[in-house]
């Protein structure tokens, strides 16, 4: 859940929308990865939670940043996150129970990717280390009640919050207690959107396979290996979920922005203020026939940020974004941006992954997206196991990262983000098999452990 996106054009026509999207479009010479990610913020001295406010709260991680040249971004009285003058350091913003998240610049290289994640973390440890706070890689609260979690100042939550309550039973459990890393990443035309899109979405479950690590709920074992996707099946499915037609023939933009103008919307941004528009048409907005706003018309700024509140497996706003994937820790972070460059940023691998799901129905796809967050490798499509094809994709991933050549001058390619993902399917295990391996054995049926052993 990114900053607020700003933007006064005018957006009068539903062809207006369709251009606001396909602007995204970028010759190949100049796309670009950007990768995001959360991570719990934690008290080292007793591993609760951490307020908003305070001498050693999460403000004052904020304010602590501004060492490094971040500029606050402020909602009111509030600072709610930072960003750059130049976009050179991208953007850090909090999550509604205070995850921290840094939304990456878009850079060429994963080494470059790498370098900005290694920068991003010594300088958030050094000022949480110096207020007695750390960070914690992982899709899902290990012991916090929901009720333990502070909430952040920002409208755009409150207004959620409310909205939450009346879709699904895990709305809120996906806003406070939930963290994952996404990669963002560019298309170069309508049809190469299209595959992108389509070659994202079907694998995206094997993809939550390899980083499911989200075992635990409330200090023990909960039945599932990424309970982090498994809550967004039950969250607001008018916003989420695997959206079969995307599939359809005759899919482009014209057909995500029929879905999207049919989203509910949430708020509307105006004077430093969110309207509550829950539930409320932008269809109405684009006919100047909103509640409460009559007779005014959306910008494209309203636009684009009313395309970051739909969650679909993959999102497409000016890029198509993957969001299958639970947090982990350092080596996890940089694999999952190797991973999807690897499988769409080389022809040759798309095609290879385009061959791979290309003949799966809208059933084989659902099904394996209601199946993976419980049995992880186990679960299977024909006959085959989610280990299986996860070990033809990130094949084909190593091969698109090959084909790219992209070195660090020191005689390593991309291929080395890869070993983490490499070494899953090597092992047959899961991030989350690992840790309920060590919840059963070396750590005595203790969560306490996870706070050091998976802490950033």
């Amino acid at each position: 859940m990114s900053i607020l996106v700003a933007g006064p054009e005018p957006i009068t026509s539903r062809d207006d929308l369709v251009a606001a999207i396909a602007r995204g479009e970028k010759p190949k010479v100049d796309w670009r990865i950007g990768t995001e990610h959360e991570k719990f913020v934690f008290n080292l001295a007793d591993h609760s939670t951490v307020p908003y406010d305070g001498p050693r709260g999460i403000r004052a991680i904020l304010e602590g940043l501004r060492r490094f040249g971040w500029q606050p971004v402020m909602e009111g009285e509030h600072i709610i996150g930072l960003s750059s003058e130049d976009g050179r350091l991208g953007t850090i913003s909090l999550e509604p129970g205070g995850q921290f998240e840094l939304s990456g610049a878009p850079l060429e290289t994963l080494h470059q990717t790498c370098s900005e994640l290694h920068n991003h973390l010594a300088q958030v440890k050094e000022v949480a280390g110096e207020l007695g706070i750390g960070f914690l890689g992982l899709g899902f609260t290990p012991n916090w009640s929901r009720a333990e979690i502070p909430a952040m100042p920002k409208g755009r939550y409150k207004i959620m919050t409310e909205y939450m309550k009346k879709v699904g039973s895990y709305g809120l459990d996906m806003m406070y207690r939930s963290c994952t890393v996404q990669v963002n990443l560019d298309f170069s035309s309508e049809a190469d959107m299209v595959k992108k899109l389509r070659v994202s979405l079907a694998l995206q479950p094997v993809a939550t396979a390899l980083f499911a690590n989200s075992p635990f709920t409330q200090g023990k074992p909960n039945g599932y290996r990424s309970f982090r996707s498994e809550v967004w099946r039950d969250t607001d499915n008018q916003r989420a979920g695997m959206i079969p037609f995307a599939f359809e023939d005759g899919f482009g933009y014209e057909r995500y922005v029929d879905y999207a103008l049919d989203v509910p919307m949430y708020f509307v941004h105006r004077d430093d203020h969110y309207y509550d528009v829950s539930g409320l048409s932008f269809r109405d907005f684009l006919d100047g026939k909103l509640r409460g706003f009559e007779g005014q018309l959306p910008t494209r700024g309203d636009w684009m940020n009313h395309l970051t509140t739909i969650f679909p497996e993959a999102r497409l706003k000016n890029y198509i974004e993957m969001r299958g994937a639970d947090a982990g820790p350092w080596g996890r972070i940089c694999a999952l941006p190797a991973l999807w460059v690897g499988l769409l940023y080389d022809q040759g691998a798309l095609d290879a992954a385009w061959d791979l799901v290309k003949d799966w129905t809208d059933g084989e796809r659902q099904q394996l997206r209601d199946d993976v967050p419980v049995q992880g490798f186990s679960a299977k499509l024909r006959g085959r196991t989610v280990l299986d094809l996860a070990r033809d994709m990130v094949s084909i991933a190593e091969t698109g990262l090959l084909a790219r050549a992209q070195g660090d001058g020191a005689g390593a390619d991309e291929t080395i983000f890869l070993d983490a993902v490499k070494d899953a399917v090597a092992r047959g295990k899961t991030p989350a098999d690992d840790l309920l391996d060590l919840y059963h054995g070396r750590w005595g049926g203790s969560i306490e452990p996870i706070f050091k052993e998976r802490a950033f």
